[in-house]
């Protein structure tokens, strides 16, 4: 059996990533569903919501879904305790150290599987006792490794690491590109970009839309200086490649950056003045449909690709 839908139970090895401003418990219950693993993204979440989305998607599904935890947010002591309290059995942990929580979740039954970039973060999650790795390319949306390297590049090298669960990120959005990143070692993808632009997600239509007339290099990484993050070009990132251009310091750049950008665009939906965090693979997508469907459709070309290889 593949090793995580054992580790976590579920049909499919296809995980929805925990996304701000998309992943809330519609579409991981519809992800869970559909026989995948949905993952909710607490990063924009206070403790209160967090606990009324877990209970929202316990209702709505029978199938195990996770919590997708961002460790660098003040109140992650509090949601840690509240995905306790609701014994949430699945914790996806990212940007920051994993030795903080994870055998504080592990004591009490949860399986932890941590987001990395590079080989010596893997080793920090490996050391800390996770129970499977994320190991996300720098074609992602969002926050990404200052490395850049790339999801082909980065998946062999975290399998000759370990033979613990291991996870492909970064732009995937088809069952071809799911078999590629099976066949260079990963146990199972997960999926941000092509859940971002479904029906369930949390995102404004507005920003789905743009999503899905996105072409080929309209998305680009940026704020190197902070923290690298991919999205796609608009006024707000003209804004900072004219700054980064005159050699603008980290300062600077974190006052044009501001509070709240990314709510501004993915999720209020401004198209001129937000963060429009999405991956490279972006360039694929060109629908807006149910989570469910698309999984069916990332298991149905997986399928036919396999199917179709010959042997050299």
């Amino acid at each position: 059996m593949n090793a995580i839908c054992q580790l976590f139970n579920i049909q499919h090895p296809i995980i929805q990533a925990g996304m701000v401003w998309c992943s809330g418990w519609r579409l991981a219950s519809a992800v869970s569903n559909a026989g995948g693993l949905g993952l909710i993204g607490a990063g924009s979440m206070n403790p209160e919501l967090l606990r009324e989305h877990i209970r929202k998607c316990k209702k709505a599904t029978k199938h195990p879904f996770g919590v997708n935890v961002p460790l660098l947010y003040a109140h992650t002591e509090e949601n840690i305790r509240v995905i306790l309290e609701e014994k949430v059995r699945i914790v996806f942990t990212s940007a920051g150290n994993p030795k903080t929580y994870t055998k504080v979740l592990q004591d009490e039954g949860v399986k932890v599987a941590h987001v990395i970039a590079n080989e010596r973060f893997a080793l920090k999650a490996l050391e800390a006792g996770v129970d499977a790795l994320v190991a996300e390319g720098f074609e992602a949306g969002g926050h990404n490794g200052i490395e850049e390297n790339t999801t082909m590049v980065l998946i062999p090298l975290i399998r000759q690491l370990t033979d613990k669960p291991l996870i492909a990120a970064g732009g995937i959005a088809t069952g071809r590109g799911m078999l590629a990143a099976m066949a260079l070692g990963a146990d199972a993808v997960q999926i941000g970009s092509r859940f971002a632009v479904s029906n369930e997600s949390s995102a404004h239509e507005n920003f789905k839309k743009r999503v899905t007339e996105a072409g080929d290099g309209e998305t680009i990484l940026t704020f190197k200086k902070l923290v690298p993050v991919r999205m796609l070009k608009n006024p707000f990132y003209q804004m900072i490649r004219e700054a980064e251009d005159r050699c603008a310091n980290a300062d600077e750049l974190e006052r044009i950056h501001g509070k709240g950008k990314a709510r501004i665009g993915v999720f209020e939906g401004d198209l001129e003045n937000g963060e429009l965090e999405i991956g490279q693979i972006a360039a694929l997508i060109k629908d807006i449909k149910p989570a469910g469907e698309i999984l069916k459709e990332f298991v149905k070309e997986y399928n036919e690709a396999l199917n179709h290889m010959n042997p050299i």
